[in-house]
């Protein structure tokens, strides 16, 4: 399935892309309980295409492709280096990315995103694809500067949880495998990052399983499983475009933010 939010009329639902992406087949419940197709058909074209997801928790696996490692002149983290975004920092397709007004370096990053489908305590890597409902497209907007102020002293949630800092979406895609994804982040139709989810350091099972070693993952739940190199600067009147192979674009412009 390929599953968005959306609303129409001001009333949000759920419901499956069809028609090769022109339609919506509407659905009730939602995708952690069950869907349930109501029979309608809204088009895409007459509705606006919400966050995948509403309020996530939002873990980041940092350093989490060789290449990216290699092009910040680090080594490879002994441990996952794991960090939050808060739910605030969510917008979905063709939303905004605001730049801060005392924002200088304003980054992005394209990535995989998984979708934890249930609760998850202490789970086997060989057992993950069991407690994730699905993958979408993330953009992991980053301040370098106060991101590299906040490292410095260990901690790290400004640099990167800012409003509107985690764009997702289209669509959260089941049943596909994320071993050997293309991914791909233009800036004005330029291609910055080129990839395969093959390339991973740590894999979506390992990274299920290393959360759930610590803490208890909840349906709803967004892992983004990290960038490879070609991270780059972004800045009022661009445009962001995040593709992965089988989920879709997640397309964002930048605008300066006001007063």
């Amino acid at each position: 399935m390929r599953i968005v939010r959306y609303s129409r009329g001001g009333v949000c639902h759920y419901g499956e892309l069809v028609d090769d992406g022109a339609g919506i087949a509407r659905c009730e419940g939602d995708p952690f309980t069950g869907l349930f197709p109501t029979g309608h058909l809204d088009g895409v074209a007459e509705v606006a295409i919400l966050p995948p997801l509403e309020r996530p928790r939002i873990f980041g696996f940092a350093y989490n492709y060789a290449s990216h490692v290699d092009e910040t002149d680090r080594e490879v983290p002994e441990v996952p280096v794991v960090f939050m975004k808060p739910s605030t920092a969510v917008i979905g397709p063709d939303d905004a990315i605001v730049y801060p007004a005392d924002g200088e370096l304003i980054h992005f990053e394209g990535e995989l995103v998984v979708v934890i489908g249930k609760e998850a305590r202490h789970v086997k890597a060989a057992d993950a694809h069991e407690y994730i409902l699905g993958y979408t497209c993330g953009n992991d907007v980053s301040d370098r500067v106060i991101q590299r102020r906040e490292s410095a002293f260990g901690a790290l949630l400004i640099g990167k949880g800012q409003d509107t800092f985690a764009p997702l979406g289209p669509a959260i895609v089941t049943e596909l495998d994320p071993s050997r994804l293309s991914l791909t982040t233009r800036v004005n139709g330029t291609v910055m990052q080129s990839a395969s989810t093959a390339d991973l350091l740590l894999t979506v099972p390992d990274l299920v399983s290393y959360l759930s070693r610590y803490l208890t993952l909840l349906p709803g739940d967004a892992i983004m499983t990290g960038t490879p190199s070609g991270v780059g600067p972004i800045r009022p009147g661009d445009e962001v475009e995040v593709e992965i192979e089988g989920i879709g674009v997640l397309r964002n412009t930048v605008v300066a933010e006001r007063g």
